[in-house]
């Protein structure tokens, strides 16, 4: 397999601890789509797009209508989209995505993380050029030829392709995301799951004590509230390569 799938295979491992704290998180997403784009998914690609993630993390429908109708309402809460950049110890980059309806509070909390665990939070730009920023589409497609199928993406701008027992998985430049939806759903392919994600050019390998310093520090960026995604450079390392 290749880097972009090995990398975000053990990321997601790690990041969906707490189910609890999962569906908030979607949640907040699928408010910031409601309120850019309407409550319906036929309508608005991003909203249908995180509906069927939702529904791929087990989110309980009534949580997913629950989330589009608090995003209508007068009073709902003004979500904002803000990425944080930093440094954790040895020397580690973070990108750290959150959505919030108060950004004072946000960068005090997400600062306070970088500061407990040796770390500093840095100003815009610092490390957004060790990430590539991509889109992975998971999908079905039972019926067509995945070498075809494979060769077809390419032209989409599809870099990185991986069939799977439960469906296909592909990676692409971020600006790619909207053709890539629009050309599944003019095929009738059924769309699993369709995200944004940050993908280190370059990895950092860390011993067993670095690599629990990083890891407290992405556990309680990740317990935050706030917090959404967490992204880092430091290589992964699985049972396998520590044994």
């Amino acid at each position: 397999m290749g880097r972009a799938f090995e990398y975000r295979k053990a990321r997601k491992l790690k990041r969906w601890g707490h189910m609890a704290r999962v569906f908030t998180k979607i949640g907040k997403e699928i408010e910031i789509a409601v309120k850019a784009g309407g409550p319906d998914p036929s309508g608005n690609t991003r909203l249908r797009i995180l509906i069927q993630n939702a529904k791929a993390e087990n989110m309980p429908k009534e949580n997913i209508e629950r989330a589009i109708k608090r995003a209508t309402e007068k009073d709902s809460a003004d979500y904002k989209e803000v990425i944080y950049e930093g440094y954790g110890a040895h020397g580690i980059a973070f990108l750290v995505e959150t959505a919030t309806d108060n950004t004072n509070r946000t960068v005090a909390n997400v600062r306070m993380h970088f500061n407990k665990c040796g770390g500093t939070l840095g100003n815009s730009g610092s490390v957004a050029f060790m990430f590539e920023h991509k889109c992975v589409f998971k999908f079905r497609a039972s019926e067509a030829d995945p070498e075809e199928l494979e060769l077809e993406m390419i032209d989409l701008g599809v870099d990185e392709f991986y069939p799977e027992e439960d469906g296909i998985t592909v990676y692409a430049a971020y600006e790619a995301f909207g053709a890539i939806q629009k050309w599944l759903d003019d095929k009738g392919y059924e769309i699993v799951s369709g995200e944004s994600v940050y993908l280190p050019t370059d990895t950092k390998e860390l011993d067993a004590e670095g690599r629990e310093s990083i890891e407290k520090l992405v556990e309680r960026l990740e317990e935050d509230d706030d917090v959404t995604n967490v992204y880092h450079n430091m290589k992964e390392v699985d049972d396998a390569d520590e044994e």
